[in-house]
């Protein structure tokens, strides 16, 4: 009887592995080199498949390791992810392209296994950060719509702001697009928005529209990945378009968060900010959004995202006060192709 017992669990659970696992091919890939696949969401679950699992992609002799996971936050900035979009399985790695870090091209076959139960999880409870869309759940409209002048080394008082999108149907933007009319904002860099999207996004605020019509606001639709030949080109034209242009300057995404974080931190170091300085600032539109405090694990999670950003800048080596400059201005010069003179007139921008 006992070996029947055993028999029979030992079945159940090669029974469990067997089914655990889905094959199906590569969709779609969108701008930012995330994959779509054909795998849909009824299928993940039917195989036994959930958040928090470790699973294993396989794509011709290419193994990789990856947790199933919500959103792209949920792990660390250049980390391979599968989640689920639109009720179909997305591979896609956090502010990177993985189409070409892995080689996945369209109608490429893709096998999705079972590594580990549930190993993912406590990491999940971390990361997991719960915002609104209601202006009574945030202490200030500067809160809720992420607006606030960048403050950092030398860059001068009342020249340089990031925000949320001031100019689209979202319940921030009317908050924030109050904001950037009092500052008197004369220059517009959105790197969020494709030349469809801003046209649609004009009817959204009078003075943003006013601002495009006058040649003010530049539209970058960048991606996320800053060592891609695409991110250097555009942020190339939005650099220069500030050399081009007079304060005081706009910086957006749609959130004001990832795309000008990154921004803003680029543009602090070149003006002799800190790396706390810096560090500080990504993390702002954080607590902004998520309530996330210092000393928490979420805090240390988000900060290290800006801390793996600019290590990545520097060919993986530490970056500190001592180098962050100059760092950052050779990433300017050897990726983003900006001359010494450039980078000088920018300062003198920003000064």
């Amino acid at each position: 009887m006992l070996k029947k017992v055993l028999f029979l669990s030992l079945f159940l659970l090669i029974s469990v592995f067997a089914i655990a696992q889905v094959t199906g091919t590569v969709a779609e890939i969108d701008k930012y080199g995330n994959v779509h696949t054909d795998i849909l969401q009824e299928k993940m679950e039917a195989a036994g498949l959930e958040v928090g699992d470790m699973l294993q992609v396989t794509h011709g002799e290419e193994i990789i390791e990856v947790p199933f996971v919500t959103t792209y936050g949920d792990v660390d900035r250049g980390s391979v992810l599968v989640r689920i979009s639109g009720g179909h399985v997305l591979i896609a790695v956090n502010y990177g392209n993985c189409s070409k870090t892995y080689g996945l091209n369209l109608e490429d076959t893709v096998e999705i296994s079972l590594v580990a139960k549930g190993t993912y999880k406590e990491e999940l409870e971390i990361r997991h950060l719960v915002r609104t869309e209601e202006r009574s759940d945030y202490a200030s409209n500067e809160i809720f719509s992420n607006f606030r002048e960048i403050n950092m080394g030398d860059i001068k008082s009342g020249l340089l702001y990031r925000t949320s999108h001031p100019s689209m149907d979202d319940p921030r933007s009317p908050y924030a697009a109050k904001f950037v009319e009092a500052a008197g904002i004369e220059t517009v860099i959105n790197l969020s928005d494709s030349d469809e999207e801003l046209a649609e996004n004009y009817t959204f605020n009078e003075y943003y529209k006013s601002l495009g019509e006058q040649g003010k606001v530049i539209n970058l639709n960048m991606g996320v990945d800053l060592l891609s030949d695409e991110f250097a080109q555009k942020l190339q034209e939005g650099l220069l378009f500030i050399i081009d242009n007079e304060p005081p300057y706009l910086v957006h995404c749609v959130e004001g968060k990832d795309r000008a974080g990154m921004v803003s931190a680029i543009l602090g170091a070149i003006m002799n900010a800190t790396t706390e300085e810096i560090y500080k600032d990504y993390v702002i539109s954080y607590e902004n959004y998520y309530n996330v405090e210092p000393g928490t694990p979420a805090y240390t999670a988000v900060e290290n995202i800006i801390v793996g950003i600019l290590k990545s800048m520097n060919y993986e080596n530490a970056v500190d006060n001592g180098n962050v400059k100059d760092v950052v201005v050779e990433y300017l010069k050897e990726r983003v192709g900006l001359t010494e003179e450039q980078i000088s007139e920018l300062q003198g921008k920003l000064r």
